[in-house]
């Protein structure tokens, strides 16, 4: 049977010219709606299924019910307003492309996995005629991806939207000369091995260079041989470091010659066409080593009698859409990397820095195009109105956190003095407002710190700090939010286009995994498919100042989705909004350039608009810059990896204290607080015990004494071995078990579903 790529199927045949014909008494099976589901991944939605089994009234609330049982069944699965099968493919997915099947098709797999079995195999079409771009083997691309009829052939047919960079087999490593004059390449990557290379194939590479090599074929006997491509710098430079993670991750990080070209031929935007706010003392508040700075605050008291208490807020964000126009050079370059990446040692910047650290760059003192929103609360916090305005401004006073939560604390310096009354003052005392609102809303408030490494001149390790959480950081943060609900309200009034920032409910499975585990420590979860973020902050507060409480606040932080981005809104479940967008960081990331765009052709602001073409596209350019960031993400923790673990390298032997932060059948990982690094314990070295995996409670017991350890404790342990290039560490424990909470039913409970799961076919356990 051909394979399907129009995501047409019999519940399409159910629409305007046959619904006539339907049965008033109809009603699908479930295996219908199933496959409907599967073969229409893009028409998904509750409306779209009743509308293509032409139910109403009593048969849509049928309806309801019957996709609420395949939920809690796990047949189905809720992505966004649309519902999926479980282990189902996205329908726009980045893929990369491994063969040919023997017809010659092009054959792929998700970059990212789907499930847990195994990965589907796409069958990659490609346009007719040259139109449209065409992949290759070894390609990475991103494409729409549809369900086939084919039970003997792949799963999908995928239809390439975007052709990412060319990859090639080439791997990272660094080179290092042996005492016997033999070259080895130590891998940066924890399951690569070590290769050798012939001198012939040195290619100039020195003892410490980062090297780009490419693996020959595999001998019969000893390592692995390989030959240097390329010398990327010496370990021994500044930013070395970041430098394997950029390669790792294929982060794009040299502009080309014409992006440049194009940001240095860039000139100042001027006043015309814009409202001249140069004379409101707008202020930015940044982090004191802050490069950019992308948005600047004001606020007042709101002087209409009707509104007592009220505060006028006014929030001004650098307009990049001033310079960067859709299809120019800058803008294909600004898609590609979708966002800045940050390291301790440097910054990748989505822009060329004459946008991004000059032009766009709201610096004191001198005159800087803007998008701005004002926003008028109430005295409870309730946002009563907005307005947006394309502005010219002028800041005026360039502030670090401390530095202006100093001044409202009591001690003003030479900046902030002469401000403190007029500019400093206002701004809290309409934080508190807002506060308010935030109080009533009631997002999920999880209190996790965030560590920051500093760094010596050499690019190594001088120390690891935990920064203070300031209300001066709450009140940006606020201001911040409010300003990009602004922004989608206004977007979703105009009926234009825009991506928003979308944040799923827990899936029904992770809530039930929740409520398991919460009930070994004789705590309660309400049952139902709608949570609200106040059900897990009431979690949080019936533990606070517990022992468990670290435990309980690691795992609910573990129950909640990724956020994305994307056309389709549903909502952003941690923030407790309804809608909300990316609006305030347009010089970081593409996102909130999109946005940007969108208010400008929506309000009639001029030039620099959202236009027909890019509106089109939304759904693909979403799933690519949600793929950049959780690129940026993962390269960014390797980094902090490779850095502690090289400076913890001189340590080994060295007893510290740790939480456990992750629990498997195959051992313990293990975090120092004090360094934000991870390492593991393989449950091989635990000895003295039979321990067994006890996945709803996140612990590793003891089959014999029934104890053991837990997500969350609190340890001491032994530094065993580093790597520091993998960014990996083996610890060894040094903290006897302990009696795990939790009744002794539960205890058998687990113990017999490990039994259970190691007397099934190929499953094996450990005794030690």
């Amino acid at each position: 049977m051909a394979r399907r790529e129009s995501g047409r199927s019999h519940g399409d045949l159910r629409t305007a010219d046959t619904r006539a014909k339907v049965k008033d008494d109809y009603r699908p099976s479930r295996d219908e709606i199933l496959r409907y589901i599967a073969e229409n991944p893009d028409r998904s939605g509750k409306r779209d299924i009743a509308k293509a089994f032409a139910l109403r009234g009593e048969d849509r609330i049928w309806l309801k019910d019957v996709l609420r049982d395949l939920q809690d069944e796990g047949l189905l699965t809720k992505e966004r307003k649309r519902l999926a099968r479980v282990g189902a493919l996205a329908h726009v997915a980045v893929l990369d492309i491994f063969g040919r099947d023997a017809d010659g098709v092009l054959l792929a797999h998700p970059t990212e996995a789907v499930g847990n079995g195994e990965p589907p195999v796409i069958a990659i079409r490609v346009s007719r005629g040259g139109s449209g771009p065409t992949p290759g083997i070894g390609d990475r691309v991103l494409a729409k991806t549809f369900p086939t009829d084919d039970p003997t052939g792949p799963a999908y047919s995928g239809r390439v939207i975007k052709i990412f960079e060319k990859r090639t087999d080439a791997v990272l490593g660094v080179f290092r000369v042996l005492q016997d004059g033999t070259f080895r390449i130590e891998p940066v990557e924890r399951r690569q091995p070590e290769l050798v290379v012939d001198k012939e194939f040195q290619n100039g590479a020195k003892n410490g260079d980062l090297v780009e090599v490419e693996p020959a074929r595999a001998s019969r006997y000893g390592l692995p041989r390989a030959k240097v491509l390329a010398v990327l710098g010496s370990l021994t430079s500044e930013k070395a470091v970041s430098m394997i993670a950029i390669h790792a991750h294929d982060i794009p990080h040299i502009f080309p010659a014409d992006v440049i070209a194009e940001a240095e031929a860039v000139k100042p935007a001027t006043l015309a066409g814009r409202e001249d706010w140069r004379e409101l003392p707008l202020v930015t508040i940044d982090p004191a080593d802050a490069k950019d700075h992308d948005d600047a605050v004001f606020a007042t008291a709101d002087p209409d009698e009707k509104n007592p208490g009220g505060v006028v807020v006014t929030v001004a964000i650098a307009d990049v859409a001033a310079y960067v126009r859709y299809g120019t050079g800058l803008d294909r370059e600004a898609l590609k990397r979708g966002n800045s990446v940050y390291f301790p040692d440097r910054v990748v910047p989505m822009l060329p820095e004459r946008i991004s650290n000059d032009l766009c760059s709201l610096r004191e003192g001198q005159d800087r195009p803007a998008l701005a929103v004002r926003m008028t609360f109430s005295a409870d916090g309730r946002k009563l109105r907005h307005s947006f305005h394309r502005i010219m401004m002028k800041s005026a006073a360039k502030l670090a956190y401390r530095q202006a939560q100093a001044a409202i604390d009591g001690a003003p310096d030479d900046k902030t003095g002469p401000i403190l009354d007029t500019v400093m003052k206002p701004l809290w005392d309409a934080y508190a407002v807002v506060k308010r609102g935030r109080e009533t809303r009631q997002p999920l408030e999880l209190e996790l710190p965030e560590r920051k490494i500093l760094l010596k001149e050499d690019g190594t390790v001088e120390r690891v700090v935990v920064p203070e959480r300031l209300d001066a950081h709450k009140l940006i943060e606020e201001f911040m939010i409010q300003a990009n609900v602004a922004a989608a309200e206004t977007l979703e009034a105009k009926r234009q286009a825009l991506v928003y920032r979308i944040h799923d409910a827990p899936s029904l499975a992770k809530q039930e995994s929740l409520r398991e585990f919460l009930q070994t420590l004789g705590l309660s979860l309400a049952r139902g498919a709608q949570m609200r973020p106040n059900q897990f902050n009431g979690i949080l507060d019936r533990v606070r100042g517990a022992d468990h409480e670290g435990l309980v606040n690691e795992v609910v932080l573990r129950t909640q989705m990724q956020a994305e981005y994307s056309p389709s809104n549903i909502g952003h479940f941690g923030l407790n909004l309804k809608r909300y967008a990316h609006f305030t960081s347009p010089i970081r990331r593409y996102a909130d350039l999109i946005v940007h765009r969108g208010l400008i052709a929506a309000l009639g602001f001029g030039a620099g608009g959202l236009t027909q073409d890019e509106a089109e596209r939304l759904e693909e350019v979403s799933a690519l810059i949600s793929a950049t960031e959780r690129r940026a993400m993962a390269a960014e923790r390797d980094t902090v990896d490779r850095l502690i673990a090289a400076y913890l390298a001189e340590r080994v032997d060295d007893r510290f204290d740790a939480r456990i932060s992750g629990v498997t059948k195959s051992g313990l990982f293990v975090q120092l607080p004090q360094y934000g690094a991870d390492g593991f314990i393989p449950v091989s070295s635990l000895g003295g015990d039979y321990y067994i995996y006890d996945e709803t409670a996140r612990s590793l017991f003891g089959e014999r004494t029934g104890k053991g350890y837990q997500l969350a404790d609190r340890v001491e342990v032994r530094l065993i071995e580093v790597a520091p290039m993998a960014g990996a560490m083996r610890f060894e424990m040094l903290t006897d078990p302990k009696p795990l909470p939790g009744s002794k039913r539960s205890f058998h409970k687990a113990k017999g579903r490990a039994r259970a799961s190691q007397s099934r076919p190929g499953s094996r356990g450990r005794r030690r």
